[in-house]
């Protein structure tokens, strides 16, 4: 038997005892593998005939939900460009307008390239210079731009954040892109060693492998060298590199009001990545992008992330230095596992989803499930954003370094057609109906019932 994605969507709370239970009414809207979207309406019972998954009272509030967002690829752009004009306008409604099926009202914009760009870049590569001098968003205005226009077309109320994958390739140490070498780059295998340089050791070439299961720590050995040169005229041109892309955004009706230092400081890439250590995080994030952010672009936060962790006495040892120029923190994949410890510990906090997980390329049922559980444990645990990686993509989704991913809406280069996945309909369950100002008031995680639960009151 196939598990149905379900959401109750209740028009209002209601004090039972003389109400005639039997005469109210609600609309049921559920999805199954084959049969997505389907809406009926169905009659209460009059007598409850099994225990209830939640219990709620109307005043305990978990968190108050603000936005749905996506990130703006190269390789999305490119797959949204095989289509008709027609068609692209139809997904980019469904997507982003105030009244499409998602509703997203936030963008996550990389600072430089990520793993689906179509190369490396970043936006100053000219080795020396402290002062970027040469520092331009040339390559951004060749599809990430555009692409985000398209989309302010029919919500001009986007929002957005960005965080880099990579520094500038001579700001780190081994003088490249990536964290570890591998076929789908150029980097020397004797500079792997510098991950764990000051203890020893082995890197596995099965870190990154997507198995679709967890197993224990991640990552099993942390770096022990920050891949960022640590050194003050180094950070300090990092810190106004920031600043730089802020502005040059702000420039092109783009405006940015949120920073993460790094995406996935906890995968060892051999795509665009870079490692900290949590000295180096410390460092970089109190006494330098703080401080400059503060000074030129003081209505942009601060938040830590992304955390693709489950070592939490890592977290906490980083959080352990009171650093109050944090307003917040982001989680993804592995971080998930921690995020309602930290949270507890932290609760004056805003705490996002910044990146739902993208799967292997499969396209598939079991992905929309996934998906629709991984939404049920961020807002439940009191996540206020939840931030979606590619929304579309072509073919396998096979990326530029050679791995494949999922998105919500599937593009047949060879047929120029496109498919809305079961992941579509996944998110629609939630985002089509949980606005902003919304209110998570309950939830179940998932459990050996594969039943995961979220109760919202809507504005």
């Amino acid at each position: 038997m196939k598990t149905r994605l379900r959401m109750y969507c209740v028009s209002c709370l209601v004090t039972l005892g003389a109400v005639q239970l039997s005469a109210q009414t609600y609309h049921w809207i559920h999805s199954s593998e084959n049969d997505t979207w389907q809406q009926s309406t169905v009659r209460l019972k009059s007598e409850v005939n099994t225990l209830p998954d939640v219990s709620v009272d109307g005043k305990a509030k978990i968190a108050t939900f603000k936005t749905w967002g996506v990130t703006f690829n190269e390789l999305c752009w490119d797959a949204l460009g095989v289509l008709t004009r027609e068609e692209q306008d139809e997904i980019l409604k469904k997507v982003f307008a105030p009244d499409g099926d998602l509703r997203i009202g936030r963008g996550r914009i990389s600072l430089g390239a990520n793993d689906y760009a179509r190369s490396w870049y970043s936006c100053d590569e000219v080795e020396g210079d402290f002062e970027l001098r040469y520092f331009n968003i040339d390559r951004d205005k060749q599809a990430i731009i555009p692409f985000i226009r398209a989309a302010q077309k029919y919500n001009p109320a986007l929002t957005f954040w960005v965080s880099p994958w990579s520094p500038p390739s001579w700001l780190k140490i081994n003088g490249d892109y990536p964290v570890l070498s591998s076929p789908a780059n150029h980097l020397s295998p004797k500079l792997d060693y510098l991950l764990y340089g000051n203890v020893g050791g082995t890197t596995d070439p099965d870190e990154m492998k997507l198995v679709g299961e967890r197993k224990g720590k991640f990552p099993r050995q942390l770096a022990t060298t920050d891949y960022m040169i640590q050194d003050s005229r180094y950070l300090r041109t990092y810190a106004n590199y920031f600043c730089k892309f802020i502005d040059a955004y702000k420039a092109e009706g783009i405006p940015i009001d949120m920073v993460m230092y790094q995406n996935e400081a906890y995968s060892y890439t051999p795509y665009p990545g870079c490692a900290w250590t949590a000295e180096g995080t410390i460092l970089f994030n109190r006494d330098y992008l703080a401080p400059a952010l503060k000074k030129a672009h003081p209505e942009v936060k601060l938040y830590l992330g992304t955390l693709n962790t489950n070592r939490q006495d890592h977290v906490e040892k980083i959080l352990s230095d009171k650093q109050a120029c944090i307003s917040g923190m982001g989680f993804q994949w592995e971080g998930r596992e921690i995020l309602a410890a930290i949270r507890q510990q932290h609760p004056d906090w805003s705490y996002i989803c910044s990146e739902s997980e993208c799967g292997w390329g499969s396209f598939d049922w079991k992905s929309g499930e996934h998906t629709f559980e991984l939404i049920n444990h961020y807002l439940g645990n009191g996540c206020n954003e939840y931030n979606l990686w590619n929304f579309i993509l072509s073919d396998n989704g096979k990326s530029t370094w050679g791995w494949k991913q999922n998105a919500l809406i599937r593009v047949d280069s060879r047929t120029r057609t496109f498919t809305y996945t079961p992941e579509y309909f996944a998110v629609k369950h939630y985002a089509h109906y949980i606005a902003s100002g919304s209110e998570v008031l309950a939830y179940k995680p998932e459990g050996d019932d594969k039943k995961p639960v979220l109760v919202v009151r809507t504005p």
